[in-house]
């Protein structure tokens, strides 16, 4: 079932003229690989307690960010592939893990940035401070708690469980994932602006 949806969800972010130009432009495929290097090599730092419950800082906020949702992505998919391959997973766990480590915090973090977009000022530390430092913390929080209400819902574990074995890392989580999200994309909008697909200069430094 998870791994339909995240299959529908992929789909969705396919399109042709993007992926064009990704085949006709070198830079934005080493990008795109470059992304998913960086977040294979992330998930590959993790613990946990509960299976299939692991706990990892995402980096997919930054990603999103630095591509859109649709190369961000492709992106996480190639990273999941990858990841994959040095683990064990079953075509069920491929899914859930495709679902909730890449496809939905892609999704939240371009969600949460079109609203800042259009109902925040557009405003360079409004970018650094609340598109990628607040909402990469939210966005690791909100994998966290989709993933226990999920593996709730199925009855893999009891609420008990998922409150004193998972759910309280949300709290410890949130800065450390807010800080390298953050950081990434601050030292990227200060040396190579033109990397980053959601930052436009004209809106965020003529101030």
């Amino acid at each position: 079932m998870t791994f339909i949806a995240a299959l529908g969800l992929f789909l969705l972010s396919f399109h042709r003229k993007e992926y064009q130009q990704l085949l006709q432009v070198p830079a934005r495929q080493t990008g795109v690989l470059s992304c998913a290097v960086v977040l294979t090599l992330l998930w590959q730092i993790k613990a946990g307690i509960l299976p299939e419950l692991n706990i990892h800082i995402l980096g997919i906020t930054a990603v999103t960010l630095i591509l859109g949702w649709r190369l961000g992505a492709l992106s996480a998919t190639l990273a999941c592939l990858v990841h994959s391959y040095f683990s064990t997973f079953t075509l069920v766990e491929f899914g859930n893990f495709w679902l909730f480590t890449a496809l939905f915090p892609v999704y939240l973090s371009y969600g949460l940035f079109a609203l800042c977009y259009h109902h925040l000022p557009r405003h360079f530390f409004v970018y650094i401070f609340v598109c990628a430092f607040i909402f990469a913390g939210t966005v690791g929080c909100l994998k966290i708690l989709l993933s226990a209400f999920y593996y709730y819902a199925i009855d893999a574990y009891t609420w008990y469980q998922l409150a004193d074995n998972y759910l309280h890392f949300a709290v410890i989580m949130w800065f450390p994932e807010a800080m390298l999200n953050g950081m990434a994309i601050t030292l990227l909008i200060t040396y190579r602006p033109h990397w980053v697909k959601t930052f436009f200069d004209r809106e965020y430094l003529d101030k």
